[in-house]
């Protein structure tokens, strides 16, 4: 078979690298060895798709991966709510399938290769146990996003395994000598209620002394599938040559527990339980990790550095285990979180010595440690697109993935995947050659954001509450709130600022007051006094006082978020991350928002009030708030809004591109978990576009980012607009709108 880039791996960074090059006119095939495409989500797993959002757990706030990922998510949420891993499944295939550029084999391993005497991969070979046929794949162009890289270890592509020692990158997190301890395997398994008694006979193999497990105890009969990820082992074994061996010891365990909570008379709840599942193949989080011509480190994800060739991101925590796994007394994992996602960088995604050889997925060149936070599958995917990109640059220009570092070619690289959703911290969108930059743009109507209405409902101030908002350049407005004290009390409210640009973590102070509460409910005036000298997120911050609350709202608007000094025990130890002396991790504490439907925000007047939703955010450059809100919102009482764009002559349009949101800072937990909601609140769900007077576009029942239409007979106008016919329950936004 004859390509124009092969990828092999079919995880999420493979699916999401043979889409995005596909969509850019590559011919693509895609190898995966397995029944189903999704990798450790697929329904052979049943790990839910996590990334820098970390299940709301930190302070990335509107964090989660865009593109191809976001809208596999986000089509995920519409279809499949309920978080079922075949359903899934069903997805990642059609959205492959549905690509007329992407030759899919499944069941196909790839167990050799062609070079030329440069290393310059020509062919792969793989042969399929269902049909009996070995395929013999030609491409100028390969990624390995096979998870152990089999294609690069067939090619010598140099690559680690284990621990790196401390003074290798000078990595404060990294032992003093290096190891060869990994991360392991976990194997899931379901349950399910029958209704009536069932009885458990355990396999021969079943691990039959449940305290051989010292963490034994934590063992819950309401945990199954991924809740049960520090059942894990083989950290200290080979993870690609004894991944079989591997694997039978976590059948041991699996069967073992089970029956321990069967048959040991500690959960009597159980007996009307049975096994729904266990995981035939257990799900791998380490083997090689292979070498570009950078290597990603702790200082790249603590202190956030920006690279010149960035192209994704990061943002889940350095997150190790013991190498013992279950076998170990010590906790399950250690994560160590830093202030705001991090950028990654285009060269830890080809290998430094196969010169045609693209790594994605857990491949990317990185050191042990920062291993830790770029494994996840979020990231991965989120790492394909980019390589996907890369490759559809490297067809067009007839060049290897190294030239791409050229200025040059790496901003159009970083624009195309800005303009397809691609996420990347701190860099903007140009809007080369898009038409909507040099409209005028006017909407029926602009929220100018005085007040979040009181529900009725009251918070009890018992813990820190702040609201996250985004203030322009110049005098902080007033924020007055309801607060009803049962003996008054001192009221300490703080205004808080990030210490860098992009991150939403308090850690610089820019004013406070307090004030006397009397008994009852009374109105309480916050003026900071103090101006801001660029536009940023800031934090109203209401310190706890005994005996009050603070009324609450239901209004929800999109950037705008109330917080709570709080621990997700999912993925912190505590409310503040407190890291050992000389670890190269700070410390900070952790504000996080309450998930839907229990999130509420605080009831505030701001005054005067609040414009950062203006109708030119739609061409400013950024799809997601960043340092400002970034989009059009209609205001509260506008019923039937509008966007308009208009020429001073008429142009030729061809394409236009909306950008709607769907909440980024919602996780999307893809299995497993249930979401109360299918549609993101503030994406508009129906809506036309008119070019003059002529309908171009009625469009019912969205639910996605992004929409694109493509006209098959250019329209002529000299203006577009945008009508918004329905809505969810919170008030739309708008990120963006593109016209070519």
């Amino acid at each position: 078979m004859e390509a124009e880039l092969v990828v092999v791996g079919g995880g999420l960074a493979g699916v999401c690298c043979a889409i995005t090059a596909a969509r850019e006119g590559v011919r693509v095939v895609l190898v995966q060895d397995r029944p189903v495409l999704g990798g450790n989500a697929s329904s052979e797993v049943r790990l839910w798709v996590l990334g820098a959002t970390s299940h709301m757990g930190n302070n990335n706030r509107w964090a989660r991966e865009g593109g191809v990922i976001d809208e596999l998510l986000v089509e995920n949420m519409w279809r499949n709510p309920e978080g079922n891993a075949v359903i899934f499944d069903t997805l990642m295939l059609e959205y492959v399938a549905r690509e007329p550029n992407v030759a899919l084999l499944l069941n196909t391993a790839v167990d050799s290769i062609e070079q030329s005497a440069d290393g310059t991969i020509r062919s792969a070979s793989g042969f399929c146990s269902q049909n009996q046929i070995r395929y013999t794949l030609r491409a100028p162009l390969f990624c390995d996003a096979s998870g152990d890289g089999v294609v690069g270890y067939l090619a010598g592509a140099d690559f680690h395994m284990g621990a790196e020692a401390r003074s290798e990158y000078g990595e404060l997190l990294a032992p003093y000598k290096a190891t060869r301890d990994l991360l392991g395997h976990s194997l899931y398994f379901y349950s399910r209620d029958t209704g009536k008694p069932v009885k458990y006979v355990a396999p021969s193999f079943a691990l039959t002394d449940i305290s051989t497990i010292p963490r034994y105890r934590e063992l819950r009969v309401s945990d199954s599938g991924c809740r049960l990820w520090w059942l894990e082992y083989g950290g200290t074994r080979d993870t690609v040559y004894e991944t079989e061996e591997i694997k039978w010891e976590l059948w041991s365990v699996v069967y073992g527990v089970w029956n321990y909570i069967k048959n040991s008379g500690t959960f009597p709840e159980a007996e009307t339980l049975t096994l729904e599942w266990a995981g035939m193949i257990p799900g791998k989080r380490e083997s090689r990790r292979f070498l570009g011509d950078a290597l990603l480190t702790q200082q790249d994800v603590v202190e956030q550095r920006r690279h010149v060739d960035a192209v994704g991101f990061g943002g889940w925590a350095i997150d190790l285990h013991p190498s013992e796994g279950l076998y170990s007394a010590e906790p399950g994992c250690t994560q160590w979180h830093s202030k705001g996602v991090y950028q990654i960088p285009y060269r830890t995604m080809y290998s430094r010595n196969v010169p045609n050889l693209f790594l994605s997925g857990r491949l990317l060149s990185a050191s042990h440690i920062a291993f830790g936070s770029t494994r996840v599958m979020a990231t991965c995917a989120h790492n394909g697109q980019a390589v996907g990109m890369a490759a559809a640059l490297c067809v067009e220009k007839k060049a290897m993935p190294r030239e791409l570092l050229e200025p040059f070619l790496m901003e159009e690289m970083q624009q195309r995947l800005l303009r397809s959703g691609q996420h990347i911290p701190g860099m903007v969108e140009h809007g080369r050659n898009d038409l909507a930059r040099e409209a005028t743009i006017a909407a029926s109507s602009v929220l100018r954001l005085s007040e979040l209405r009181r529900s009725g409902e009251w918070m009890r101030m018992t813990t820190p509450l702040a609201l996250l908002v985004p203030l322009p350049v110049g005098r902080v407005p007033c924020f007055d709130l309801s607060v009803t004290a049962e003996l008054g009390g001192l009221l300490q409210a703080e205004l808080w600022g990030a210490s860098r640009e992009g991150n939403t973590t308090p850690d610089r102070l820019l004013a406070s007051v307090s004030t006397e509460l009397s008994a009852g409910e009374s109105t309480v005036q916050l003026d900071f006094g103090v101006a801001l000298e660029k536009p940023a997120y800031t934090f109203v911050v209401l310190r706890p006082v005994l005996g009050a609350a603070v009324a609450l709202s239901d209004d929800q608007v999109s950037g705008l978020l109330t917080l709570a000094q709080k621990m997700n025990k999912a993925v912190a130890k505590s409310t503040k991350q407190s890291p050992p002396e000389n670890s190269g991790i700070d410390s900070f504490e952790f504000w996080l928002p309450e998930r839907r439907p229990a999130a509420r925000n605080l009831a505030v007047r701001i005054s005067p009030p609040l414009e950062a939703f203006a109708a030119e955010n739609v061409v400013n450059g950024y799809t997601r708030p960043w340092e400002a809100v970034n989009a059009w919102m209609p205001s509260w009482e506008d019923e039937a809004p509008t966007l308009t764009l208009r020429w001073p002559k008429a142009h030729r349009l061809k394409q236009i591109d909306l950008v709607f949101d769907t909440d980024f800072d919602h996780p999307m937990e893809s299995v497993l978990m249930t979401h109360p909601e299918r549609i993101m609140p503030g994406c508009v769900t129906s809506f036309a576009l008119m070019a003059d007077d002529v309908c171009v576009a009625h469009v019912q029942e969205n639910h996605q980012t992004r929409w694109t239409l493509k006209l098959k007979e250019p329209v002529e106008t000299t203006s577009l607009t945008l009508q918004i016919l329905g809505r969810g329950p919170a008030l739309p936004a708008i990120f963006a709108v593109r016209c070519f």
